[in-house]
């Protein structure tokens, strides 16, 4: 006995609709999961896909500054800019080196040598060579040397040309080299000239020979 036959007709008219209207829920409700299940899956598809690439954006900046490249990079740079340095640096050393020693020999004698022609020579005339001490004060100007001072030494005789200087000072250099320029001896200066002016004093006698230059 089915559960209609126990009830009138428009009731069971009413049961039948009832189904009905039941069975098209449940197959309007079964279309509408599929449906949305699939929706649901497109969306986790962009979610993904968005979850992966924002992982990967917040990762490469992340590796950016480990930067886990570059050190094998640098590493490699550092041999070859080494390997550079050395053969660079090899090769300023073994030139300067070289060249070095000859011109620190010749360099500083040579300023030197420069500097004292500064050093400020006055040429006294004790001959009777009229115009001797002023030929010799131009040789020594022609070569370099300051000479702001010509004049005539009359208080006593000097039997041979002399650059005389203080010593310890400027002037003993300078003397001596003037000296071995022109071919005559250099000595401290004597008690007479000892508080004349600072200064090479250069006492020319009938033994200087004009233009002459040792070695």
């Amino acid at each position: 006995m089915s559960f209609f036959s126990g009830l009138s007709r428009p009731l069971r008219a009413a049961a039948v609709a009832l189904i009905g209207v039941a069975v098209v829920a449940a197959v309007i409700g079964g279309v509408t999961l599929a449906t949305s299940g699939g929706s649901n899956d497109n969306t986790a598809g962009p979610s993904n896909s968005a979850g992966p690439s924002s992982p990967a954006s917040s990762g490469a900046p992340s590796s950016a500054p480990g930067s886990s490249s570059a050190p094998p990079s640098s590493p490699s740079a550092p041999p070859s800019s080494s390997a550079a340095p050395g053969s660079s640096s090899a090769v300023p050393p073994g030139g300067q080196p070289t060249g070095q020693p000859g011109q620190p020999g010749g360099q500083p004698g040579t300023d030197q040598q420069a500097s004292n022609k500064w050093v400020t020579v006055r040429v006294y005339n004790n001959s009777l060579i009229k115009g001797l001490a002023e030929q010799a004060a131009n040789d020594f100007r022609g070569a370099g040397w300051n000479v702001p001072e010509v004049g005539n030494y009359s208080q006593g005789v000097i039997d041979h040309t002399t650059a005389y200087f203080r010593p310890g000072t400027d002037e003993e250099a300078a003397a001596k080299q003037l000296a071995t320029e022109f071919g005559f001896q250099a000595q401290p200066r004597f008690d007479g000239i000892q508080n004349s002016s600072p200064g090479v004093i250069v006492i020319i006698t009938k033994d200087y020979q004009s233009g002459h230059k040792g070695s």
